[in-house]
Parts: structure tokens; sequence; C-alpha cells
């Protein structure tokens, strides 16, 4: 039997309400999901990297790790599309547009599911051999790349069907649902690896049988509502006018997860160029930068869904309130993070590994990076308020010219030139800067114009 949502009983708070409890109302629980969407990686290298060896923590992370946000995050970029469709007519009360947008996102990601399944296993080695893995990490990143792929129908469905709660205001199940999947990751990682001793291959199954279980939670969510966002099985579909429309703008998020993919292969190039004891630390490194990572996307997602249901509901300027108060939060909670993560980073880094060197490195790696986080707030922030009001080709263009060409420019001329971990590293704060300007110039130029245009 269907439940009914309170959120329909209640009306809509996002449209409503005041505007920053909104927006952390909304915004703890996104965060609390990436946390534990994290830990799901941070638990396969933290008990690969102490029970196997430095070798495995490369490999579960790493090569790995480049290839698989390139791919998984065209696909959920591009459909991410529908959610900016799903908020703005959710926003607008529009129960049939709701709908057709719902089934035609579950029939593309099931269909993308099939497509990355295939690109990964038989693509992804070939990638990982162009960025010059090391000989000693090789066949073991190629193992568990494969078994992770091989479960990417759940991953996706998960990913979009929180997407789908999200659009319309739940934030909460997305993240109970990830909470049970995370835990049940770590149970298996400790049986698969520890007990079983099946090292990295462990660490990959314990993955992808932790993502279907998510995968079948949220569709259960979805079939059980009688909001207008209700999933029928035998409806699911594509709409041609629906899947344009989704494609239209999710393909420049999709396209630009790609091309921050690629520059993050010509920099983890660059780095696997410094041997296993780098490539492991900044394996480390990135589990622990995941937490700026996962705080950024928690304030970008809840500010686009903000901005598409406000702008769908013809309120622009709650839209403009909306994301300058998410900026000053966001551009607050970042600097916090940036003394909190150098003052730890010794201890942090001994979750990991016990290496003194690849230590050694990682200190270094944190102490040159974290306190230039507040550089990228404007980036993230400013593209989701104008993502959620339908502007993405503009955002797409602005990261591509200011992260991507900028950041490969550098990598090519500059490190040859001084081939050294504090020359790769410097592309981040040097592309950070430059994009976060272009995005201010862009909204007060222009981007304040776009929110008087109709939905």
């Amino acid at each position: 039997m269907r439940t009914k949502e309170r959120v329909a009983d209640q009306g809509n708070q996002i449209t409503e309400g005041v505007i920053w409890k909104q927006l952390l109302l909304f915004f703890f629980p996104i965060l609390f999901g990436t946390f534990f969407q994290q830990l799901y990686n941070a638990a396969d290298a933290m008990i690969v990297g102490r029970f196997v060896g430095k070798e495995a923590l490369s490999a579960v992370g790493g090569g790995t790790g480049t290839v698989i946000n390139l791919l998984v995050g065209f696909f959920v970029g591009l459909s991410g599309g529908a959610s900016i469709v799903i908020a703005q007519y959710y926003g607008a009360k529009r129960r049939e547009m709701v709908d057709y947008a719902v089934h035609t996102a579950i029939a593309f990601c099931l269909l993308g599911g099939v497509v990355m399944t295939v690109l990964g296993i038989f693509a992804a080695p070939a990638v990982l051999r162009m960025m010059a893995t090391p000989a000693d990490v090789l066949d073991l990143s190629v193992l568990y790349i494969r078994i992770y792929f091989a479960g990417m129908i759940g991953n996706l469905i998960y990913n979009v069907g929180s997407a789908i709660l999200r659009a319309v205001g739940d934030s909460k199940r997305p993240l109970y649902f990830l909470i049970v999947s995370c835990l049940t990751n770590i149970a298996l990682d400790l049986l698969l690896v520890v007990v079983c001793g099946l090292g990295v291959a462990g660490a990959a199954i314990a993955t992808i049988v932790s993502q279907a279980l998510s995968a079948v939670l949220v569709i259960l969510a979805l079939m059980r509502t009688d909001d207008m966002y209700h999933l029928n099985p035998h409806r699911i579909g594509f709409d041609k006018r629906m899947l344009g429309r989704i494609v239209r703008l999710g393909f420049p998020t999709g396209l630009q997860s790609v091309l921050y993919g690629l520059s993050n292969i010509v920099i983890q190039t660059a780095i696997n160029g410094q041997g296993t004891d780098t490539v492991a630390a900044w394996t480390a490194y990135a589990k622990q930068d995941a937490m700026f990572w996962m705080i950024v996307n928690a304030f970008g997602i809840s500010v686009t869904t903000f901005a598409g249901q406000n702008f769908g509901a013809g309120k622009p300027e709650r839209v403009k309130k909306g994301m300058w108060s998410c900026l000053g939060m966001c551009a607050g909670t970042a600097v916090l993070l940036s003394v909190v993560m150098c003052a730890a980073c010794p201890f942090l880094y001994r979750v990991f590994t016990t290496d003194d060197a690849v230590i050694r490195i990682g200190i270094q790696m944190t102490l040159f990076i974290s306190p230039t986080y507040l550089t990228y707030v404007c980036v993230e922030v400013i593209s989701g308020a104008l993502r959620g009001i339908g502007d993405c080709w503009i955002p797409t263009l602005i990261c591509l010219a200011g992260v991507c060409v900028i950041r490969i420019l550098w990598i090519s001329l500059a490190v040859p030139a001084k081939p050294d971990i504090y020359t790769i590293m410097f592309s981040y704060p040097l592309t950070w800067v430059i994009t976060s300007l272009l995005f201010l110039g862009y909204y007060l130029l222009y981007g304040r114009k776009r929110l008087a245009a109709p939905v």
C-alpha cells in the first residue's frame, strides 16, 4: 500500500519558508549522505591499505578512481538534467510533466547502466595503461575496475533515484538508504578482504553489492509514494520530448564532468610518474580531500534544487537571496575545514597507511592544497544556482575555459620544466581562482537577467 508524503500535505517549504533555514534543512541530509557515500570508497582504501599493502591502496584509488569518476560522472551529470526539470515542474505543480520526467529518467539510467558496464569493463584497462599506471599496481587496478563496472546499473539507479527525491525536496531518505548501504559495504569489506583474503577483488565486490542494495531501496521509495513523482514500473520508458529536455539541460553538466575527468587524468598521469609512494599518498589525500568536495557539492545540490523550485514557482528574488546565502555559508565552512585538515593531517594519514614515506608526502599535499579551498566556492554555488534556473551551457563553458583548459596547459607546459609534486598541485588553486572570477563576472553582468525569463 502506498503512503502519503508529508511534503504534499504541508506545502512546499522550499518555495515558502525562511531561505537560510530551508537551505540548511536541505543541505545537512545531503552532506551526511555524501559523507557516507565517500565512506564507501574510504572504507575500501583504509581496509585494503592496512591489511593488504600500498600497492592495493593505489589500485582502489589513484587511476581507478579517476577513470570511474570520468565515466560515471558523465552519465550522472547528463541525467542531472532530470533533477532540474523535475524541480522546476514540481515547484510549478505540473503533475503530468513530473510524471513524464521520472519515468524517462529511470529508463535513461537503465540504458546508461548497460552502456557504462560495457565501456568500463573493456575500455578502462586501456585507459589505465595510457595513464602510465605503475607496473606493480596495474593488474590489481584492472581487476578492481572491471568488478566495479560490472555493478554499474545499481550505482546509476541509486544516483538518479536520489536526484529525483532531492529535486522534490526530500533529502532525508537518500541519506537513510546510503547509511544502510555504507554499513553493508564496511561489513562486507571486513568479511571479504580481512577474513576471506580476497584483496582488491573483495573490496570491489563489497562495493557493488552495497550499491545494489541502495538502488533497491530508492526504487521502492519512488514506487510507494502517492505524490506526483510516483514510479510505476510498467510505465518506465522514453518520452521523446522530455528526454530531449533532460538531455539539453543535463548534457552541459555531463560534458563538464568529462572535462574535469580528463583534466584529472592528465594530473593523475603526472602523479603516476612520481612513483608508487606518491600515488599512494595522493590516494590517501583524495579520501580526506573528499570531505571538502562533499560539503561544496551538498551546497551546490541544495542551491540547484532551491533555485529550480523557486524559479518554477515564479519567485526570482528568492533565487537571488538563496544563492548569496548559500555562498556565505559555503565560504565559512571551507575556511573552517581548511584549518581542521591542516591540523589533523598527520593523524589522518596513519588511518590509511603505516608507510612513513607515504605519510610524509601526503602531509605536504594537504598543507599545500587545503588552505586554498575558499577559492573554489563561487564555482560550485553560482554554477549550481544558474543550472537550477536552466542556464547550463555558460557555466559549462566557463568551467571548460577556467578549469580544464588552463589546468591541462599548466600540466603540459609547467610540469616538464619543473617536474615536482608542488608544480602539479599548483594547478588546483590557479584554476579555482580564475574560474571563480569568471563566474562572479558572468552572474553580475548577465546571470541576474536570466531570472526574469519564464520557465
